[in-house]
């Protein structure tokens, strides 16, 4: 076995966080099989982290406790938090990655683009026009703060397009899936890359 892929066989982060609102333990592993264990006290998060893991061949292991006797949003953001900085912390030295990604996911009658570039400038740029505030009880506003609090953490540039769809389910479930395949494509190592993507000679 060569070294580049020792390295990719350790891309894994474990992250704990706790405070006053929430309790997060939180486990990551870029170069998974797709696998997930999810214990939140929000339905629909966990439904599309189950996603994410699963359309990103990333094995993810979620045990969050928050106050979700006043709303979700505490607990949806700082799970973003600590899956942001696990996928930072896994990622290590960026050396070998393909750096950039651009994916399109159709969920029936929605489409949604995601285009990231793991660029160590933190930046979320969010299009995204749904046709109800609320999927079941969660607050669709939450979706915005999970990905801002993500691409701050993990230091990426993320840009979310949803082009078009009637079903607020499916848009949110199309941006997850796409947010899944683009990190994916731009961890892979690309063999042609020597050291980091960057003239700078840093990421």
């Amino acid at each position: 076995m060569d070294n580049q892929n020792e390295v990719v066989l350790t891309r894994t982060s474990e992250i704990a966080r706790k405070t006053n609102e929430t309790d997060i333990k939180l486990a990551f592993a870029i170069d998974g099989t797709g696998q997930s264990d999810l214990e939140t006290n929000v339905p629909f998060l966990n439904h599309m982290l189950d996603l994410f893991a699963k359309h990103g061949q990333f094995n993810l292991k979620v045990n969050a406790i928050g106050d979700i006797e006043i709303d979700d949003h505490h607990t949806v953001e700082d799970i973003g938090i600590c899956l942001g900085q696990a996928f930072k912390e896994a990622l290590g030295d960026k050396k070998g990655i393909k750096r950039y990604a651009s994916v399109f996911i159709p969920m029936d009658e929605a489409l949604a683009q995601v285009v990231i570039d793991i660029s160590n400038r933190p930046h979320l740029e969010y299009r995204a026009v749904y046709p109800t505030a609320v999927v079941g009880s969660f607050d669709t506003q939450l979706v915005h703060e999970f990905l801002w609090k993500f691409a701050l953490e993990a230091r990426i540039t993320l840009h979310v397009i949803v082009h078009y769809g009637q079903n607020t389910h499916h848009m949110i479930e199309a941006i997850f899936k796409a947010l899944a395949r683009a990190l994916d494509e731009a961890t892979t190592i690309d063999p042609r890359v020597q050291g980091v993507p960057s003239t700078k000679g840093v990421l």
